[in-house]
């Protein structure tokens, strides 16, 4: 499901189940993240897959990449492999006004 900034940051902040998965390239990840994600880069494929099905389908994932297309087909993906509460951030990271960590 897409989320706007506003719509995303809220659902976060009230969701007990919440897990933040950033699927941008290690190297965007330099620029910074929303403290606490997991980051799994969504270009590495089938190793994205493997690492993907090794977390807990009943939590909520809250996914973001650097302008939202990565992160709206990891939401995807993950919906084909079972995961039924996957939320992309629309604008993605660098539209993220919330608070960043190096």
């Amino acid at each position: 499901m897409d989320l706007t900034q506003q719509e995303w940051a809220l659902q976060l902040a009230q969701d007990p189940d919440a897990v933040l998965l950033d699927v941008r390239t290690p190297q965007e990840w330099a620029d910074g993240i929303i403290p606490g994600a997991l980051q799994i880069d969504i270009y590495t494929g089938q190793a994205f897959v493997y690492k993907v099905d090794e977390l807990d389908r009943e939590k909520s994932y809250y996914i973001y990449c650097k302008a939202g297309g990565r992160s709206a087909q990891a939401c995807s993906l993950m919906k084909q492999m079972g995961f039924t509460k996957t939320y992309n951030l629309l604008g993605g990271f660098m539209n993220w006004e919330g608070e960043t960590s190096i």
